[in-house]
């Protein structure tokens, strides 16, 4: 048994983990208006007091509430007027009850001083699931951004995406609230009532999420693939998960916070990327992705020693953009399609390939020979491959303090061009023409003038 085996056999039971929910109240003076008949401020705080008590009963469960506006009048434009009004605690919904019958709504609107302010009323701990969520009637008043806000916030961790509930609006206003969180309009009573129901739903119930991998046909047949998952407002990975089937083909059931969006990276060669997860809290969610796969192999060929060493080769997408580097005597698990691989000998040789479902494609490359430049002289040379049409393509310059190389090359044809520095003409330029052989040296000398 491995260390790691034992210690993960034997690590203590993790405690269930704690949920903070903190309600941001907005109090402003807006608060006021009718709705349906009633202040905004009244039926808010009715709907609010219904919800903490419905809460009261779930373990593992804390709430709090923050306010902003109640402090000043509208006439003072008071930017921090926000007050934590009840600390975290369990089982607190009387406390929250009873401090909603104390306040009253008139001053601003400091919905980014407040959401900054938040960031101290949730304990410092990293385990706890931490909700926030704003009600309001308004926007931000103080000319601040509340969105900016929102996103550091859960960049830190120290919430999840936001849930935000404009309430009463006579037009919707939510485009300038989305960025904050999930929005919804809650323009009726009845949908404001419809909303935080469904709000503490997605808080509290489990989801899950299991991954299907198919094949180009659509059989669930790949697996072993690292997956992430994006969380696509911070732009940070939030799980990482090896994919596993088992003995049935069943991809596993993996826990998912519902409360965060995600893009998925399927991190086959290259990787897949879906966008805006089509997650449903408090469901067993089913996604699948089609991943079919071939494999690469890559050989040298049979000489021994090899005179370049360790052999590389790029591998690039249709549309040019690298994929992966790859050394010779490996093997490597594609995407099915269409590859270009540069084998970077000398000169570089490309082979278009197509990797299918399964299937394994094979590359290797002729062995080479030597090219020996006894010469010892500093000068200025290049050497080019001679092509079937008598054209020629510079292959590579040989250095200016010495000519002298011994230099592995592939078989074929080639020209060396080449004018020493004490050579005070172009016409004593040398050009040579030679040819290379697989497992052959082939010398050429240079004579300066």
């Amino acid at each position: 048994m491995s260390c790691f085996s034992a210690q993960a056999q034997n690590a203590p039971i993790e405690k269930p983990k704690v949920t903070r929910i903190l309600f941001l109240l907005d109090a402003s003076g807006s608060m006021m208006a009718p709705w349906e008949g009633k202040p905004r401020w009244d039926v808010a705080k009715r709907m609010l007091a219904k919800m903490v008590d419905s809460l009261n009963a779930y373990p593992n469960l804390e709430l709090g509430l923050r306010v902003y506006g109640h402090q000043y009048p509208n006439a003072e434009k008071n930017c921090h007027d926000s007050r934590l009004e009840v600390p975290f605690a369990p089982k607190n919904a009387k406390a929250i009850k009873d401090k909603l019958t104390d306040l009253k709504a008139q001053g601003n609107t400091p919905i980014t001083y407040s959401l900054m302010e938040s960031a101290n009323d949730f304990p410092t701990d990293k385990s706890s699931r931490n909700v926030l969520l704003l009600i309001t009637d308004g926007l931000e008043s103080c000319g601040a951004d509340p969105c900016a806000a929102s996103i550091a916030l859960q960049r830190k961790h120290v919430f999840l995406k936001p849930f935000v509930i404009g309430i009463g609006a006579e037009k919707d206003f939510g485009k300038q609230l989305e960025c904050l969180g999930q929005y919804y309009n809650a323009a009726e009573v009845k949908t404001f009532r419809t909303v935080m129901d469904d709000v503490i739903a997605q808080t509290l119930s489990k989801t899950t999420v299991a991954v299907n991998l198919t094949d180009a046909d659509g059989k669930p047949v790949e697996t072993n693939i690292n997956m992430t998952f994006v969380n696509n407002v911070t732009e940070q990975p939030e799980y990482n998960y090896v994919h596993y089937r088992d003995a049935q083909g069943k991809a596993d059931v993996l826990d998912i916070d519902a409360l965060q969006s995600y893009d998925l990276v399927i991190n086959t060669v290259p990787p897949v990327r879906q966008a805006n997860l089509p997650i449903k809290a408090g469901k067993a969610n089913v996604l699948t992705f089609k991943t079919p796969q071939g494999t690469l192999t890559l050989q040298n060929p049979p000489l021994t020693p090899n005179p370049y060493g360790k052999m590389q080769a790029v591998v690039r997408s249709q549309a040019g953009a690298t994929v992966v580097a790859l050394p010779f005597a490996s093997k490597q698990k594609l995407l099915a399609g269409n590859y270009e691989v540069e084998v970077l000998t000398l000169p570089r040789i490309t082979r278009r390939i197509t990797i299918k479902q399964g299937q394994d494609v094979s590359i290797t490359y002729p062995a080479p020979g030597t090219l020996n430049i006894t010469s010892d002289l500093q000068g200025y040379g290049t050497i080019y491959q001679l092509n079937d049409d008598e054209s020629q393509t510079w292959v590579y310059s040989l250095p200016e303090n010495s000519s002298k190389v011994n230099l592995p090359m592939q078989p074929g044809a080639y020209r060396m061009v080449y004018r020493t520095k004490n050579s005070n003409a172009s016409k004593f330029t040398d050009v040579r023409n030679f040819s290379i052989r697989s497992g052959q040296t082939t010398s050429v000398a240079i004579f300066g003038r």
